[in-house]
């Protein structure tokens, strides 16, 4: 059975919000979804899981059905705020979605093969998406998951800081911690991270997770016991949220799951600040010019 692809686009909806795709980076409007798409299917991903908001079902439809259409499988879940799903008797008005974690767990009913998740906003490259596959057909258990792991060189943006997961890796390649960068930059030639207004060097090659993960279905039944526990710890706490590496850490630590850090040299893409757009563009284009891509990626 080929893995599922599930890309996390619920966070996106206020870019469709006027009935307009998210923005255009390849020649003929192409989004970034559109390529990370088209480089699943070339790694030999069967189907494609959309997490959406549900008013925005038919949006997207219309955006991807059209070029998706006897190419592969699709599917839309959706993330609301509807805690009964999950066995919570409560109610709690919150105006943000409860982080990535409780998007996947959303799509629990929707995969029952080896998958992995994506962010739909982040460019990852086909090598990232071959290594996965790789690994959901060939390695993975359900005590035996992964990421694929960047070299924080090729993560970063030429506009400002950012924030990267910082990933210290065995010997043997395996993640045994994850910590939060929130300022990391480069200063001159070398990379740093600040904290406490003191800066710390980071080596070029350190791996960082960019959100890519390779999980089996058996990850959603203890997702949902963790997120049954966050929400009565955090149920007042209105902009609190269930993240991936919140799951990933607690199967680490009990000794349920270990991950596998997945090298790829592959560059990621991403727009963290609005000058960065044409910094991708040009990128795409120059895919496009070595051959990666096709100039009409559809047609």
């Amino acid at each position: 059975m080929k893995p599922t692809l599930l890309i996390l686009a619920a966070g996106m909806a206020s870019r469709y919000g006027s009935m307009k795709q998210i923005d255009g980076f390849g020649p003929n409007g192409e989004t970034i979804i559109d390529y990370s798409v088209y480089d699943a299917i070339k790694a030999g991903f069967g189907k494609v899981v959309f997490i959406i908001k549900e008013e925005f079902e038919e949006n997207f439809k219309a955006i991807f059905e059209p070029k998706l259409a006897g190419k592969i499988a699709t599917d839309y879940v959706f993330q609301n705020f509807d805690l009964k799903q999950y066995g919570i008797n409560l109610e709690i008005e919150r105006t943000k979605p409860w982080g990535t974690a409780h998007a996947v767990l959303a799509a629990r009913n929707a995969i029952n093969e080896p998958f992995c998740v994506i962010n739909a906003d982040d460019f990852y490259g086909l090598d990232a998406f071959e290594k996965m596959v790789n690994f959901l057909t060939t390695e993975i258990t359900g005590s035996n998951y992964c990421m694929v792991g960047y070299e924080i060189g090729n993560t970063l943006s030429d506009f400002g800081a950012v924030s990267r997961g910082v990933c210290k890796v065995s010997a043997d390649g395996y993640l045994e911690e994850i910590t939060e960068r929130t300022k990391v930059f480069r200063s001159g030639e070398a990379i740093v991270y600040e904290e406490d207004s003191e800066q710390y060097p980071l080596a070029i090659d350190t791996r960082v997770s960019m959100n890519f993960w390779g999980f089996t279905p058996e990850v959603f039944k203890l997702s949902e016991e963790l997120f049954r526990d966050f929400v009565a710890v955090n149920k007042e706490n209105l902009t609190s949220e269930f993240y991936i590496p919140i799951v990933v850490e607690t199967l680490m630590n009990s000794e349920t799951a270990d991950f596998k850090v997945v090298p790829t040299a592959s560059k990621w893409f991403g727009v963290t600040y609005k000058e960065d757009k044409p910094i991708v563009q040009a990128s795409i284009d120059q895919l496009i010019k070595d051959g990666a891509y096709p100039e009409d990626l559809w047609k």
